[in-house]
């Protein structure tokens, strides 16, 4: 791995080393889910366009909604995770005891297992985080068929402990966490989820300070909801010439999600000249990223195991 030393994450323990020779299947292959070309996969009544997805173990429903739709009514079995990407998405929300919730972003909001709805209140974006084991919503995913068959280098989705308190409506603004340059980014995290999201950004990334890297056994969803990027992805090479894959340096706009299998190397490239923003999401929580003190934002209301 690579980075420069005023990055944070070169103090990881994970932060050295070099992905080792693969076993136990093929490494699958990135994907590049790019919503700003690709149609929606569902458009409501009232106007708005929701692509699904998926990966390993988690589903992402990404909405463009018209103010006061009901962009979302269901029962599920877990919690889920909603992201409200900036000052224009709101949502009033009702949980499985029919209290009604009110939030504005940009914001990361807990929505506890049971029935519960979602009703857009502004015109932002809005991010929802399921667990793919809610079958339902997994097999409307566009990219479906790419988990036909797990991948094999991606470890089973693990639950952590039960939240501080019980299951419960959450919600964390982002204009409340200040900005720290010892911390990684603004890392959020449940018993499925790990969500960095991080600041927006301004203008292209220095191409002299890049961050290739490579995670053991979970993928990786950068989700772009500003700007433009480039991908810089790498499969390493096995014994088995017959399975290299050339490198990916892919050109994505916003809204997208690249879908970064493991142990591929990769890094992200703002390109765009204006405003540039991603949101790293992993299912299940870092180990690596919670064991750095003050990163995990909420770490006091999600505990890390203790074996």
């Amino acid at each position: 791995m690579a980075y420069t030393k005023d990055d944070p994450r070169s103090a990881l323990a994970t932060a050295t080393g070099a992905p080792a020779e693969t076993a136990g299947g093929d490494i699958a292959a990135p994907q590049f889910l790019d919503f700003s070309v690709l149609p929606p996969d569902v458009t409501t009544a009232d106007g708005s366009h929701q692509w699904i997805t998926r990966g390993q173990n988690f589903v992402m429903i990404y909405t463009e909604p018209a103010a006061g739709d009901l962009v979302w009514r269901a029962r599920l079995d877990s919690e889920q995770v909603v992201l409200l990407i900036d000052e224009r998405s709101s949502v009033r929300g009702t949980d499985d005891d029919g209290v009604v919730h009110e939030a504005t972003g940009p914001a990361l909001l807990v929505v506890p297992p049971g029935q519960s709805s979602l009703t857009s209140t502004g015109t932002g974006p809005i991010v929802q985080l399921l667990q793919s084991d809610e079958a339902e919503w997994a097999a409307k995913a566009s990219n479906a068929a790419a988990y036909a068959e797990p991948h094999p280098h991606v470890a089973p989705l693990e639950l952590w402990p039960e939240p501080v308190g019980g299951y419960r409506w959450r919600s964390y603004s982002m204009s409340d966490v200040p900005a720290d340059p010892k911390r990684f980014g603004r890392i959020f995290r449940t018993r499925a989820f790990m969500v960095n999201f991080m600041p927006p950004s301004s203008g292209p990334r220095d191409l002299t300070r890049m961050s290739p890297h490579f995670h053991d056994d979970f993928e990786q969803a950068s989700l772009v909801v500003a700007g433009t990027y480039i991908h810089h992805i790498q499969t390493p090479w096995g014994t088995d010439g017959t399975k290299w894959r050339p490198e990916d340096h892919v050109r994505v706009g916003s809204p997208s999600v690249t879908i970064i299998p493991p142990p591929t190397v990769h890094t992200s490239q703002a390109i765009g000249w204006r405003t540039n923003h991603l949101i790293d999401i992993f299912s299940g929580p870092r180990h690596d990223f919670s064991a750095r003190p003050g990163w995990v934002l909420n770490a006091d209301e999600y505990p890390a195991p203790t074996d």
